[in-house]
């Protein structure tokens, strides 16, 4: 069947009713049509210097886009959504690669009959907080892991509701030929008396079954193992979970354990014995997978705090084994440290493990007045042999002095364990401080100046005595806004210390300018931006989803709109 073939009728549903009032300029009786576009353009020059180089963008193609165009549209009880995606010579799929291609990258109907509710093509969706199941989509990276198929969901009364799905995740503008298939049941729980308390329960369950293909690969691979690591894979996999959340005045305590049973998966770190020699490595391995996952909060007048905690064993969850990276994924397990957003104290960040690890996390919150308020974060995650990989104390102050004037200060303490988060073996842990300064202030309620500065500093490494990594960083960003139109922007990373990773020019580690420099325009729901760009490799992550990010050098241009 062409890829085509089934949202072209979408697209007639989409456009009969405007084609049919354009003559008489009148809107479709009781429709409504609504959309956003996005799309990104790259204009790469090449600078060896910095290691944007030796790509194909860089040495022939020059430039790179994507775009994304989504219409919905409501009439005559249903609900119809379409979205066009672009992609010309992109790198998001792979940053060292090339991709092009375009078409219809989603669309899906959706009807309520009575309590039951249909909805068929692209689905997003997760049950609980997605560890066994999340259909979601993050364009910066290049993940869009819907489900292409049905979902039935049914309300059982007033508070409760079950819904099933079945189908297969999309792979750009195909799918992946396993079929996954679920069912979720989720309730509310209140007492009607003083000092009301709530419950919010809820089950799921998960199968995924292997096509031929997925097999037939996973076995030929298995018969090049020894003896020893050579397992009975399994077509059918299966995932449950039960969580629910506890809540009573300002508290709230979410908890929620998931269990999946044996399933071929991909162990990046196994050792392998050959011809006496220990060789790490990538290797298929079937156990059964485990989660824990549990908040604990307070919200109260001027405190509050949340704490978390999380165990994960062997839960790599995936369309087919062979998948890697951020491919292929299922569930999505809560990450276990702060988003953190100034540009250096987001330079490092941790990656969810899927296979090992134990974190918490604690972040606090205290705001004795209107004026003023405070924020610490600190979290730690170790893999279950006790071997840190990652580790952070943030402390924050936000100060408004009288009504045009806002100061953010700050420092940030990190370890980094770059040898499992970057696959970089024998590298030193990172470890860093990070003092950072912000300052706003309001000329007029149109006109603001905002400006930060940022240093980072790296632990020297004992064998090279040089800093850990590309060693110690400055920021430096100043930013004018004139709204509701006008945003400029300029900002430069200068390399201060260099460290092991610096490049390296006539025998010396080179100090490193990367400026950057920002013009934005709005006006009405249309946003423009244009951008000049030189950045160091580094680590793009969103949500514990990481992947990493190569040395860029050009120009950016993006445009975003909503009608």
């Amino acid at each position: 069947m062409n890829r085509l073939s089934i949202p072209f009728g979408i697209i007639l549903a989409l456009l009969l009713p405007l084609l049919t009032n354009a003559q008489t300029d009148t809107p479709p009786s009781g429709g409504q049509l609504s959309g956003n576009l996005q799309t990104n353009a790259n204009f790469f020059i090449r600078d060896s210097l910095i290691g944007a180089a030796n790509t194909p963008q860089y040495d022939r193609q020059k430039y790179g886009a994507e775009a994304w165009l989504n219409l919905n549209y409501s009439n005559w009880g249903f609900d119809f959504g379409l979205r066009f995606d672009a992609f010309n010579n992109s790198n998001l799929l792979n940053p060292t690669d090339s991709y092009s291609d375009q078409g219809i990258g989603m669309w899906y109907i959706k009807k309520q009959v009575d309590k039951l509710g249909i909805t068929a093509g692209y689905i997003y969706d997760q049950i609980g907080s997605g560890i066994i199941f999340r259909a979601f989509e993050e364009r910066p990276l290049l993940i869009d892991n819907a489900l292409i198929g049905l979902r039935l969901d049914y309300s059982l009364g007033t508070n409760w509701k079950v819904k099933a799905f079945t189908g297969k995740q999309r792979q750009q503008f195909s799918s992946y030929r396993s079929i996954i298939k679920g069912i979720n049941i989720e309730g509310f729980i209140s007492s009607e008396e003083e000092g009301a308390w709530s419950l919010a329960p809820g089950m799921g369950i998960v199968n995924r079954t292997l096509d031929d293909q997925a097999m037939n690969s996973l076995v030929s691979s298995l018969n090049t193992y020894r003896k020893e690591d050579i397992f009975i894979p399994k077509y059918n996999a299966y995932a449950f979970t039960a969580y629910n959340t506890l809540s009573n005045g300002p508290w709230s305590w979410y908890l929620e354990g998931a269990y999946k049973t044996p399933d071929a998966q991909n162990d990046p770190f196994a050792q392998t014995i050959i011809n006496q020699d220990t060789i790490t490595g990538d290797r298929f391995i079937q156990k059964a997978g485990s989660v824990w996952y549990t908040n604990l909060s307070y919200a109260g007048e001027h405190f509050g705090v949340s704490l978390e905690g999380k165990r994960t064993q062997n839960f790599s969850w995936r369309t087919r084994p062979q998948e890697q990276a951020n491919r292929g994924t299922l569930n999505f397990i809560p990450p276990m440290a702060r988003s953190n957003t100034y540009r250096l104290t987001s330079r490092y960040n941790s990656a969810t493990q899927f296979l090992g690890e134990l974190s918490f996390q604690a972040d606090i919150r205290y705001a004795p007045s209107k004026k003023l308020n405070f924020n610490v974060n600190v979290s730690n995650i170790q893999n279950l042999d006790n071997v840190l990989l990652y580790r952070e104390l943030y402390a924050e102050m936000t100060l408004k002095i009288k009504r045009n004037t806002t100061i953010i200060a700050g420092v940030q303490r990190q370890e980094y364990n770059q040898e499992v988060f970057e696959v970089k073996p024998n590298v030193p842990l990172v470890r860093t401080i990070t003092p950072f300064f912000e300052y706003q202030y309001k000329f007029t309620p149109r006109k603001l100046l905002r400006i930060e500065m940022q240093y980072l500093y790296m632990q020297q490494d004992a064998k090279a005595k040089l800093g850990a990594d590309f060693g110690s960083w400055a920021w430096i960003q100043s930013e004018y806004t004139l709204a509701p139109h006008w945003t400029f922007a300029a900002a430069c990373m200068f390399n201060a210390v260099p460290g092991v990773a610096s490049p390296v020019e006539n025998g010396q580690r080179k100090a490193l300018y990367y400026p950057r420099l920002d013009v934005f325009y709005t006006i009405k729901s249309n946003r423009f931006s244009l951008s000049y760009v030189k950045q160091v490799e580094g680590v793009v992550c969103t949500g514990g989803i990481c992947r990493l990010e190569p040395a860029f050098s050009g120009f950016r241009f993006a445009v975003t709109s909503t009608f």
